[in-house]
Formats: structure tokens, C-alpha cells, sequence
């Protein structure tokens, strides 16, 4: 690289994307795009470790294509791609598997956590992280935004890449992670003590489509403190803080000057209510035209998969000489 940075980050197609994906990293992406030298990725290998159903995959997948597009992902300026349209990412994760070790991948803790709720626990989500970390080295990646939950991942990808360079010589760049400040947990309305979740059956999630109207009713009912005053303190007062940090990330403030705005909760909750609507309304729209229009989406993805192609296999290349295999007959 020279001169600008390279941002990779990836999302998976599991389902309706919400306001937590928005404000904490997706609108992180748009902005990057204009600064870095930007590849995401939508990551539908990776969600194959929870055995989806193979017709909601591949709409999921097309759905977070179209979402990353309509919040304002460009494709002349960031290279956007499905996971598995680049075969190079499967294969650098063998090697990226028999670089870590196998303790290293046992203390992860959403490993721990993930198996703890399965009654099948895959060998592929014990092995996710090499599969991440391929995704990362492959293109000579600089920066990861990520949120604070993923940064045990990034760490250990650092580990994997430096210890491949020492073992067969410089071959990957060692990324750093950017976990974004503003916006960068967004919690459950109804419950402030738990990350908004992908899960749109909870009441306290507030999904990218949703309806105007449903976006209000969960705002007015948002969980807040027996207490009366608004300020900004996620210690004691959960519930009323999580509103000034979506109304501050909403409107490019901070919460705490969002606070000195208000005395009472019914016109901060009328307020963020408002910001947010008005935030998902353009995105609402976009979606509706790039969901009539499928093949836009498949040749978006298309050229994107090309781009990117170009980068990994080089990457690969160079892996593999390194490493010892033997060059590949030509085709």
C-alpha cells in the first residue's frame, strides 16, 4: 500500500439488519470508503456454521448485498463481494488453521459462548476465527472497524500473521483494529443492559426497514429510570443514555450535549424517535428499488468478486510460495 490505507470488514447474511448494525458500524463503512481503500465483504461461509437453510441463505445474502448498497456502501469506490465468490478465502483458511493453535481457538470467548447455547456445536465455528483471519490477511488489510465484541478475533489474527512471517518470511501485512466511538454499542430498548440484537422478535430491536410508526411505538416505550433527570451516565442511568447516544450519533453530536437539550424523558424519547426515522427513511426507500431489481445486485456483487479476486490470489501466491507448496499446473 501506498499512501492509502486499506479497510476491510465483513458482515453476515443472517437476517434484517437493525439500528445497532447501522449506527455502530455501517455508516463507519460509508465514511471509511471515502478516506481508505475499502473491501467488504458479505461473509455467507461463516454462516454456514449455524447450518442455515440454504434458501434463507441465499436471500440473506442478496438482502445485506442490497443493505450495504442502500445505506451507502458505492461500488466505484469500495469493492463490495459475497464470501464464497472468492474460492481463495476457503483455501488461505487451511493454512490460517494450521498456523493457530488449537488452545489459542478454545479460550475465544464467543466460541465459549456460541457452544454454550448449541446443542450442535460445528468444527467450523470452533475454527471461525481462522476463516476471519483469512478474510483480513488476504488483502494485505491495514485497519478492521469492528465493534469491541470482535476484538479478541483481530488480536488473534495479528498473532496468526505474525507468526506465519516469522515461520516462512514477510507475507502478510498485521492489521489493526478501529472500534468507533459514537454509536459504537447500541442497546436494547427495552432491556439497556443487552447489545440490540439481530433477533427482530425482541421488542427492544429496532430493524433498518422497519415501519415508521413500529420505529415510534419502541421509542415511546423505551426503557428508561424511576428517576427524572437526563443526563449521560451508561453506569447508573442505562436506559436514558442509550437514547442520547442514538440521538447523538443520529444527528453528528454527542451525548452529552444532547443531554443539556432536555429535562424530561417523554421529548428525548418523541426526539430520537424522529432522528431515526428520518435516518432510515432514504435507506427504506433505496432498498424498495434495489429489491426489484435482483440482477443490478448480482452484477454489483459480480464485479466486486473480480476486484477482489485480483488481490487474494496474489496474497495466496505468495502464501502458498512461502509456505513451500508446489506452484500450480497451469490451466
Amino acid at each position: 500500500m501506498t499512501g492509502v490505507a486499506r479497510v476491510f470488514s465483513g458482515i453476515q447474511p443472517s437476517g434484517g439488519m437493525h439500528l445497532g448494525n447501522l449506527l455502530g458500524a455501517l455508516r463507519n463503512w460509508v465514511a471509511y470508503q471515502h478516506e481508505h481503500d475499502a473491501v467488504y465483504c458479505v461473509v455467507d461461509l461463516h454462516a454456514l456454521t449455524t447450518a442455515p437453510d440454504p434458501d434463507e441463505l441465499r436471500d440473506n445474502t442478496l438482502a445485506a448485498a442490497a443493505m450495504l448498497l442502500s445505506v451507502g456502501i458505492d461500488p466505484d469506490r469500495s469493492t463490495l463481494f459475497v464470501q464464497s465468490s472468492v474460492s481463495e478465502h476457503a483455501e488461505l483458511a487451511w493454512m490460517m488453521e494450521c498456523t493457530v493453535g488449537f488452545g489459542e481457538l478454545r479460550r475465544m470467548t464467543q466460541f465459549k459462548d456460541k457452544s454454550d447455547r448449541s446443542e450442535f456445536v460445528s468444527a467450523g465455528l470452533f475454527t471461525y476465527p481462522a476463516l476471519q483471519a483469512s478474510d483480513i490477511l488476504l488483502y494485505d488489510t491495514d485497519l478492521v472497524p469492528v465493534g469491541d465484541d470482535q476484538r479478541q478475533h483481530i488480536e488473534l489474527c495479528r498473532d496468526i500473521a505474525e507468526r506465519f512471517n516469522r515461520r516462512y518470511g514477510d507475507t502478510f501485512t498485521v492489521p489493526a483494529h478501529v472500534i468507533p466511538t459514537a454509536g459504537a454499542r447500541v442497546m436494547d430498548l427495552q432491556n439497556p443492559a443487552d447489545k440490540m440484537s439481530k433477533s427482530l422478535e425482541s421488542a427492544g430491536t429496532v430493524g433498518v426497514l422497519e415501519e415508521s410508526e413500529s420505529v415510534t411505538r419502541k421509542f415511546k416505550r423505551a426503557v428508561t429510570d424511576s428517576e427524572n433527570e437526563v443526563r449521560y451516565d451508561p453506569g447508573t442511568k442505562p436506559g436514558v443514555s442509550n437514547l442520547l447516544g442514538i440521538l447523538a450519533s443520529a444527528t453528528g453530536r454527542t451525548p452529552e450535549s444532547v443531554a443539556d437539550d432536555y429535562a424530561q424523558y417523554g421529548p428525548l424519547k418523541a426526539d430520537t424517535a424522529d432522528a431515526v426515522n428520518e435516518l432510515l427513511s432514504p435507506i427504506r426507500e433505496r432498498y424498495a428499488e434495489l429489491s426489484s431489481d435482483p440482477g443490478e445486485i448480482a452484477r454489483v456483487l459480480a464485479t466486486g468478486a473480480d476486484k477482489a479476486r485480483t488481490v487474494a490470489a496474489a496474497t495466496l501466491e505468495r502464501a502458498r510460495t512461502n509456505a513451500g507448496l508446489i506452484p500450480r499446473s497451469p490451466a
